[in-house]
This record gives C-alpha cells, sequence and structure tokens, in this order.
C-alpha cells in the first residue's frame, strides 16, 4: 500500500499526491508499489515534540538580554530557522552580538530542558521503524539542527538505532535550510535521486528546501504550536509571502 497520510486533512501535500488513509502516523502495512526509494525526514516537530521547548529556552534567555520578547513570538520568529540565522534580528532588539560563550550556555540549558521533558510525535517512532524495514533502511534525518541536539532527540524517543550514521544537519552544510544543501547530502549518502525521495516536514523554511532539492515534499501541520499551517506548507515552493485564501 502507499505511504499512509501522517495527519490526514490536515496533511499539506505537494503536487497533490494522495498518501491514503488519516491520522497522526498510524502504523504502516506491508507496503507494493510504493513511489519513492527513501524517505527524509525533518527532525524537530516531525518526529519529536520539541520546539515548544526550545522555545521556551530562547524566550527566557533573550529576555535575559533585554528582548521582551513572548514565547507565541519566539515560536512565530524562529521555529523551522537557526537562531544564528536571525542574529541581526536579535542584536537590533537587544543590542548585543552573541559572543560563542552565549551560544554554548543556550545549548547547554536548550539540551538539558530536552532531556527532561522531550517527547516523541505520536506515532512518529512506529512510522520509523516501518518505514526503516519496508525501505531496507534507506530513510534518514535532515535537519536544520545542530548535530548534538539531532541526535540527542533522537536517541531520547528510542529510535537512533534507525538512522545510525544516516544523520545529516544543516549546521555541518555550506548553506542550511531554506537551501536543499541538507537534503541532498541526505539523498546522496543512500544513492538515490532526490526526485525519488519522500520529504516530510512541517516549517515552510524545511518544506522550501526539500522542493528545491527536487523532492516530494509532505507537510506535517497538527493543530500546535511551531509548525506552519496547511495553507503555507501547500504553497512553500512559491515565495514566502504568497497569499493563503
Amino acid at each position: 500500500e502507499m505511504l499512509r497520510s501522517l495527519v490526514g486533512s490536515e496533511m499539506c501535500i505537494r503536487d497533490r499526491y494522495a498518501l491514503g488513509l488519516p491520522g497522526p502516523f498510524p502504523l504502516l502495512p506491508a507496503m507494493t508499489d510504493f513511489p519513492f526509494d527513501a524517505v527524509l525526514f525533518d527532525c524537530d516537530g516531525v518526529l519529536v515534540d520539541s520546539e515548544p521547548i526550545t522555545a521556551r529556552v530562547l524566550t527566557e534567555m533573550l529576555n535575559e538580554l533585554g528582548w521582551a520578547i513572548t514565547f507565541e513570538e519566539a515560536t512565530r520568529i524562529f521555529t523551522g530557522k537557526a537562531v544564528r540565522d536571525e542574529l541581526p534580528l536579535i542584536q537590533s532588539k537587544t543590542g548585543v552580538a552573541l559572543s560563542p560563550d552565549w551560544f554554548a550556555q543556550f545549548r547547554e540549558r536548550r539540551n538539558g530542558a530536552l532531556d527532561r521533558e522531550l517527547l516523541e510525535i505520536p506515532g512518529a517512532p512506529d512510522a520509523v521503524r516501518a518505514l526503516h524495514q519496508a525501505l531496507d533502511g534507506r530513510i534518514a534525518v535532515a535537519s536544520g539542527a545542530d548535530r548534538r541536539k539531532v541526535e540527542l532527540q533522537l536517541a531520547k524517543v528510542g529510535i537512533a538505532d534507525c538512522f545510525g550514521e544516516r544523520v545529516f544537519s544543516g549546521h555541518e552544510m555550506p548553506r542550511s535550510k531554506p537551501f536543499p544543501d541538507v537534503y541532498l547530502a541526505a539523498a546522496s549518502a543512500l544513492g538515490v535521486d532526490p526526485t525519488r525521495c519522500a520529504v516530510v516536514e512541517d516549517t515552510v523554511t524545511g518544506a522550501t528546501a526539500g522542493v528545491a532539492a527536487g523532492a516530494t515534499v509532505f507537510g506535517y501541520s497538527p493543530d500546535a504550536n511551531g509548525h506552519s499551517s496547511p495553507c503555507l506548507l501547500y504553497t512553500s515552493d512559491a515565495a514566502d509571502d504568497t497569499p493563503c485564501v
């Protein structure tokens, strides 16, 4: 059978590719005529429910620098993006040029909170294991986050063994998302043409990267903070300011 949808009617599907039955990450049956050679997952917000935790820590630390940003604002501004990519905005709001020591402290506080609190996206580990078996291991994580964070999170929810060495970080690429580099690197390592890959993403930044890589992108958009809306995901192959009607 086809890969089933991750969120049913909330799934935002590039090229309107029908994936099947509703429900977040249902167990997958034995698959035949599967239309892809590999599946590439984003991590934050797709496999693990990490975005609210990271946004909370970032909100606290930016307030400590003098920016009275709210949790909701931090979620809207930073979800799907690397903090380093928003340095000009942070400096304009705080008057502070963030130092390597600040970033080290941020990662320490963030990782500590993730280690204590992180939960998987419901059903994600079962879907990952089913796809790992069905595709003979041709799955990978392609994240915009730093490698330490990604590997911590995969281990925390018990799926690190499904990916092994097939973990790719935008921090280690010439360009991170929304550029396609991390997805191109993942597809190359799997020996699969990017056009034969399915990408699962939950933000416009990531979906834009997947589309730019030539993959078919499936958008995960539950009704929760930290994810782009279905409409924005569907238009992610257009300009960021494309209106949703």
